[in-house]
């Protein structure tokens, strides 16, 4: 099945108005968004399609009739990590949400009569799952590392996989960093490097597990569809670089230059904690997606970063 192809998929999206919700939203046909704000979402939505919002909170089940007719739940929603200080009060804020949501979406699915429940259940995850791993090539085997994000990605994927017992495929996607123009890694670096005032971050040998949205999405669309995936998937470029190397590239193709390097300490002072976060390296490929037969729009960093703002090439 062609990945782009969403003419037959139904599908019920939380987190649908997210940097990487809106985008998905963009290739389903008349989806059903689970918002906090259903009128607010209606709004940022416009202009995507025709939509179908209703009202849900994380410490909920889904209203009725949110999985009539559903063929695949896309689970995006949780409390951001990036924005503020990961103070204790935050940390569990950001754990709980993607817990606790996750466990009533699969509680919504159990009330859904086995005949008609969702087939597949892609739930968002992340490249924290790794921790800060040096060097070493991580697929999707690799086992979970040690540290605050890495906690919690693995409960929240330990908490999707329950819904395999309901006779649900269930797909965890490890996304990376999202390069977007419209949020993310690339709008906050933007202005530092298009002043030409960046520089790689710390010593720069970090790796750097970044994607392309218009690849996000279609991978995203491509694990629903495709009966064979299942489990962990690292939804990441195959052209992984470290830090430096994505500076000097990024300055490349903005034509500035950026030799103003961020050391750890003025990280500390920005960040606190959440230091150790953006200052970790891992070095994850996409082993299992390319196996199955996914072909990368932007493979490698320069072309990504030119294609930004622009439509994705065709297949």
């Amino acid at each position: 099945m062609d990945p782009c192809d969403t003419r037959a998929m139904r599908a019920t999206v939380t987190g649908g108005t997210g940097l990487i919700g809106k985008k998905l939203c963009g290739r389903l046909e008349n989806p059903v968004i689970l918002s906090r704000d259903p009128e607010r979402a209606r709004s940022t939505l416009r202009g995507v399609g025709e939509i179908t919002a209703l009202p849900w909170a994380d410490d909920r089940v889904f209203p009725p009739h949110a999985l009539d007719g559903v063929d695949v739940v896309f689970h995006l929603a949780g409390e951001a990590v990036a924005g503020s200080r990961l103070t204790l009060e935050r940390r569990h804020a950001v754990k709980e949400s993607r817990v606790r949501g996750t466990r009533n979406v699969i509680a919504s699915l159990a009330d859904v009569p086995e005949s008609s429940r969702p087939k597949v259940l892609v739930a968002a995850s992340a490249t924290g799952f790794y921790g800060n791993r040096g060097d070493e090539l991580l697929e999707e085997t690799a086992a979970r590392g040690d540290d605050f994000l890495s906690d919690v990605c693995s409960a929240w994927e330990e908490e999707a996989g329950k819904a395999e017992a309901l006779g649900v495929r269930v797909v965890s996607a490890r996304i990376g960093i999202v390069l977007d123009p419209a949020g993310g890694a690339i709008k906050t670096m933007a202005p530092a490097f298009k002043a030409g005032i960046a520089g790689r971050l710390g010593d720069g040998r970090q790796w750097m597990p970044w994607i392309h949205m218009a690849d996000v999405v279609s991978i995203l669309m491509f694990l629903a569809e495709s009966e064979q995936c299942r489990g962990a998937f690292n939804v990441t470029a195959p052209g992984v670089v470290t830090n430096a190397e994505f500076t000097r590239t990024y300055a490349q193709v903005l034509s500035r230059p950026a030799f103003i390097p961020v050391p750890r300490f003025a990280l500390k002072l920005l960040f606190g904690d959440l230091a150790d976060s953006v200052l970790a390296s891992q070095r994850a490929v996409a082993t299992k997606v390319t196996s199955a037969g996914y072909t990368f729009l932007y493979p490698e960093l320069e072309g990504a970063l030119r294609a930004l703002g622009t439509s994705p090439p065709a297949r």
